[in-house]
Order: structure tokens, then C-alpha cells, then sequence
């Protein structure tokens, strides 16, 4: 099912038009899959019901998308840099092949290429994406757009933070882990399909913003907790 629905780099052949959408409905684990769920009822509930549920599963699933879409792209651009990089320091692409579909490698011909970026480009081709958190994201950025007031707390730091305050820090520190590559919650996370669907649904709450039914307002933004 991974093979098939997980979403793999485009110039895999394992790659499908379709995995766009269903890679959304495929995890890692439990864990992976429960925390995911707990975001889209925590944060998605009070939206659907203010929208209707064909507003929101229209956004839900254009944020996962755009999320899909952004994530491929930022990885497409690294791939075709360092492959070449790889051909300007004069290796054939019949070696860099060869690395992508066996990881197997001539230490001699690669002797000038550092082994972090052998593993990245390697990752890049072969590991695909799954999961729902570039739409949870895009949940996320609307419910604190909708609500900026209500306070929100991560499990390991209890300190209640404002919702305007604490939701650009996540994706902002999304942002920096996709750059730099240094995570606090360790590795094995696509930060930019996170980053890809928190400006999706940016996006989509300003062009939405005078049109949403403006029952939100009616909200008591204090007495909401997540």
C-alpha cells in the first residue's frame, strides 16, 4: 500500500498522479496516525461546523494537496541541484543512477562528495512522503486566523500562548528545521509539506475571508480550549 499510495518523488516510477491525494490517508504508526487525528478534531470541529462540511473538506483537501504539490517542488529543486553538482564535479549520471537504485556506490568516483549529501539525494528519489499533517497544518493556520485569542499549549511546554502568537512560532520552526535540517522532533518529517499546507490555507482564508459565514463571531474565543 505504501508502494502505491505514499507519495514518491516524481521521476520514480513509483510515482502516481493519485498520490497527491492518498498519501494523506497513509501513516507512519499509531502514534503517527493519532496525533494527526487529535490535530483534525481538536482544530477542524469548530471550523466545520461554522463553514459546512463541504467548505471545510474542500479546504482540508486543497490544504493536503498544495501541501503534496509544495513539498515536491522544494524537493524537485534540491534533487536537480545536487545532481548537478554530482555531473560539475564529473560524475556520469550512469553513476549517479546507479547510487538512486542500489545505494551502492564507487567510493573513488565519489571520493569528492561529501556522504550527508549521497544520503540526501538518495532519501530525495527513494523514501516517500505519507500522512495527513500538511492538511492538519492548514486546519491549524485557519482555526488561528479564525481565532487568534484562544490559547494553545504544546505537551512538553505547558505554558498557554496565544494562538496568534504560538501557531506562526510552529511553522516558523518548520521552516527552520526544512533549512537547516536540525530538528527538535527528530528526523523522518516532511517540514516543508507542513510549510506547504500552513500557506495553502493562508492563502485560502484571505481569499475566503469576506465570504466565510461570519457565525465564528459569535464564538466566546475564551472559553475554547485545545
Amino acid at each position: 500500500m505504501v508502494h502505491t499510495f505514499a507519495l514518491y518523488f516524481p521521476e520514480n516510477e513509483k510515482f502516481y498522479g493519485w498520490q497527491l491525494v492518498t498519501n494523506m490517508f497513509m501513516h507512519g504508526g499509531f502514534a503517527h496516525l493519532l496525533f494527526n487525528m487529535y490535530g483534525l478534531y481538536a482544530f477542524g470541529t469548530l471550523l466545520e461546523q461554522l463553514w459546512g462540511t463541504k467548505r471545510f473538506v474542500l479546504f482540508y483537501f486543497l490544504c493536503g494537496i498544495g501541501a503534496s504539490a509544495i513539498y515536491l517542488l522544494v524537493n524537485y529543486y534540491k534533487f536537480h541541484a545536487l545532481t548537478n553538482e554530482f555531473v560539475a564535479g564529473g560524475i556520469s549520471m550512469d553513476n549517479i543512477m546507479h547510487l538512486l537504485e542500489t545505494r551502492e556506490y564507487d567510493k573513488a568516483v565519489f571520493s569528492s562528495i561529501p556522504e550527508e549529501q549521497l544520503n540526501t539525494i538518495y532519501s530525495i528519489f527513494n523514501y516517500p512522503a505519507l500522512g495527513a499533517s500538511g492538511a492538519i497544518y492548514g486546519v491549524l493556520v485557519a482555526f488561528g486566523m479564525m481565532f487568534p485569542n484562544v490559547k494553545l499549549m504544546l505537551i512538553f511546554l505547558p505554558v498557554p500562548i496565544p494562538a496568534k502568537y504560538f501557531i506562526p512560532a510552529l511553522v516558523g520552526l518548520d521552516l527552520f528545521s526544512g533549512i537547516t535540517g536540525v530538528s527538535i522532533f527528530g528526523g523522518g518529517i516532511a517540514h516543508f509539506a507542513h510549510i506547504g499546507g500552513a500557506l495553502i490555507g493562508f492563502l485560502l482564508m484571505l481569499y475566503w475571508r469576506n465570504k466565510i459565514n461570519k457565525g465564528w463571531r459569535l464564538v466566546d474565543e475564551n472559553r475554547y480550549t485545545a
